[in-house]
């Protein structure tokens, strides 16, 4: 059985606070759009019940395959379930350490394959509870459409959000921006903003002075390259342009299709639209 992870990009990022157990209480709204990974999961009845054989391809990735979120989900599946033998193949399209979630995606999906493959009728509560042990993000990839997200990431409220008519294009300059990094250096606001009120009703040209990412600043003082891409973005006719999550991938939200751009050597762009 195969599933798409797909990709999601961030419309603003307000960091409140800086919580007692280390993590930050944030505020943003998360959109899925049409960027995908390939993860494949099937029974071999000839592997003994629990042995999992897992490969990769596409992007590398660091760390160890017992490490990988993938088989992390596998492995808290079978905490608590009895699995068959597995063969597992993850072919990686989102680039990692870009604020695209891709990981996380990988990691909600491989939760969901399970739960479909074997037919054991977790729930969504439960899916959504086991994801959450998986990554902040995780449980936003099972909700599956437009999201405010507060709390960690984790805690979760549908909004619609329609922006079928719009193109997105998303630009990575190949930069891996540790996601921790960035945390450990940003100053919180320590005030909310509303940003489903600012959001709902208007479409993304009256964005730009209004959806803030406040992680912009710690990014692009580090990778001015990064801050190059948002103005060319909107300098090229983008409604609206803002780094994804904590970077360094960044997309401008076009009327139409995209002009044609000539991004250096090392970068990669696609046009992709949101998911609903």
């Amino acid at each position: 059985m195969i599933a798409f992870p797909n990709a999601k990009i961030n419309l603003g990022l307000n960091i409140v606070r800086r919580r007692a157990d280390g993590f930050h209480d944030i505020e943003t709204v998360m959109v899925p759009v049409g960027l995908h990974d390939v993860l494949e999961v099937i029974v071999d009845p000839s592997l003994p019940a629990g042995e999992v054989v897992y490969s990769r391809s596409g992007i590398a990735l660091d760390g160890t395959l017992e490490s990988d979120l993938c088989m992390r989900a596998v492995r808290l599946i079978g905490r608590n379930l009895r699995l068959p033998g597995l063969r597992m193949h993850l072919h990686k399209v989102i680039p990692i350490g870009a604020g695209l979630g891709g990981g996380s995606s990988d990691a909600a999906h491989a939760l969901l394959l399970l739960d479909k493959l074997l037919d054991l009728r977790q729930g969504r509560d439960r899916l959504d509870f086991l994801a959450a042990e998986l990554g902040s993000d995780c449980p936003f990839f099972i909700e599956g459409r437009p999201c405010i997200a507060t709390g960690r990431g984790e805690l979760l409220r549908p909004m619609q959000l329609d922006l079928s008519i719009w193109m997105i294009q998303i630009v990575h300059p190949g930069i891996h921006v540790p996601t921790a990094q960035v945390y450990g250096q940003i100053d919180s606001s320590g005030r909310s903003v509303d940003l489903a009120s600012i959001l709902h009703g208007s479409d993304p040209s009256a964005w730009q002075d209004q959806v803030i990412n406040s992680m912009e600043k710690i990014v692009f003082a580090q990778h001015p390259a990064v801050e190059a891409i948002k103005s060319r973005l909107l300098a090229e006719g983008a409604s609206y342009a803002s780094m994804s999550g904590s970077g360094s991938a960044v997309f401008g939200i076009f009327r139409t299709t995209p002009p044609i751009m000539q991004w250096p050597n090392g970068y990669r762009s696609w046009n992709v639209r949101a998911l609903s």
